[in-house]
């Protein structure tokens, strides 16, 4: 989200959408994970003690998930953090300086899903609207529907997911065991575990597909229109509510 992370089309499309549903009047959280890029003293990042000191364990290690908390600057909208210094403190994003993926990133997306999820929870914050932007939050309608399928929390929750032309990378082969350890095996993506085949994956798995770029890449373009979800072709944040 613009302006913790760069200046992209998906960061400028979440920040005003966020900016737009809020000024409208409605309870509105954003969730994001803490990089290292973002500055803590400048956008006034703090912890949530009450929020952390929860562990996610992933394929059998317990990962502590520290939540930090800021307002969108000139605004009363807040940001959430979801924040551990193994996965998150490195400088870059996804790849690293020669352009190479990160080895973890996978464990990086499975900790982000499941830690936006227990915190709202932990929150007793009931969203009649979840919407994912990006890769990485793909991962959240995944475990919705697999690992907390059982759970009743979300049951009136309705799920949106914006599609953007985002850089693709393989994940390591060890993703298969480690989504088996959280006892979800049948994906189609696990046959090419990439970022943009778990993109694809979730766009069956949620209420609403919108463009988050106007024109997406072929094999894109391909999934949203084969998805049977209810499609919305590209909308400006300014017109999101219509959506919605």
């Amino acid at each position: 989200m613009f302006p913790y992370q760069e200046d992209s089309n998906m960061a400028m499309m979440v920040n005003k959408m966020a900016l737009k549903m809020h000024q409208e009047g409605n309870d509105v959280r954003v969730f994001m994970p803490r990089f290292g890029v973002i500055s803590e003293r400048k956008f006034q990042l703090h912890e949530v003690i009450r929020l952390s000191g929860m562990n996610i364990i992933i394929n059998d290690l317990d990962q502590p998930l520290i939540i930090k908390v800021a307002s969108l600057p000139g605004e009363r909208l807040q940001v959430y953090f979801i924040d551990n210094e193994e996965y998150f403190k490195r400088k870059l994003y996804y790849f690293d300086e020669e352009g190479n993926p990160f080895s973890d990133n996978d464990e990086r997306a499975i900790f982000f899903a499941r830690g936006v999820i227990e915190t709202i929870k932990k929150l007793n914050w009931v969203p009649d609207v979840i919407h994912i932007n990006g890769w990485m939050s793909s991962f959240i309608p995944i475990y919705l529907k697999s690992f907390y399928k059982t759970d009743s929390y979300f049951n009136d929750t309705k799920i949106v997911l914006s599609v953007y032309n985002e850089k693709d990378a393989q994940f390591d082969h060890t993703i298969i065991e480690k989504l088996e350890f959280d006892n979800i095996k049948e994906l189609k993506a696990l046959e090419n575990p990439t970022f943009l085949n778990f993109v694809t994956e979730s766009m069956d798995l949620v209420d609403v597909v919108i463009k988050g770029d106007e024109f997406l890449e072929s094999q894109l373009e391909k999934a949203f229109e084969n998805s049977t979800s209810k499609k919305f072709d590209y909308v400006s944040g300014e017109s999101i509510n219509e959506v919605y």
